[in-house]
């Protein structure tokens, strides 16, 4: 079982760096633009990767998140919608 904590039976704990944070949202859309900012600060802080998605241009991303947005995706899992918590964003990425 490579990767996984003998004590935790769990994954262990990935690099901050290596992580991958992905914010699905729209124009004009204020809690996207309060996620952007909180997404954008802990990323920068810890070194991971932040990419944003928009539903408007993509319609499988509509359908799955018109009702969520804002929505973030850690390594593709997502991790929150509608409003993001800083410190548990942090914490999600191992920082």
């Amino acid at each position: 079982m490579a990767g996984v904590s003998p004590l935790f039976g769990r994954s262990a704990a990935k690099n901050p760096a290596d992580r991958v944070v992905t914010l699905i949202g729209k124009p004009d859309c204020h809690l996207c633009d309060d996620a952007r900012a909180i997404v954008t600060k802990v990323a920068s802080e810890v070194g991971a990767t932040v990419e944003e998605r928009d539903i408007t241009r993509d319609e499988e991303l509509f359908r799955t998140y018109w009702e969520q947005i804002p929505v973030v995706l850690i390594d593709g899992e997502q991790h929150d919608f509608w409003r993001v918590d800083e410190r548990r964003l942090r914490k999600a990425l191992g920082a």
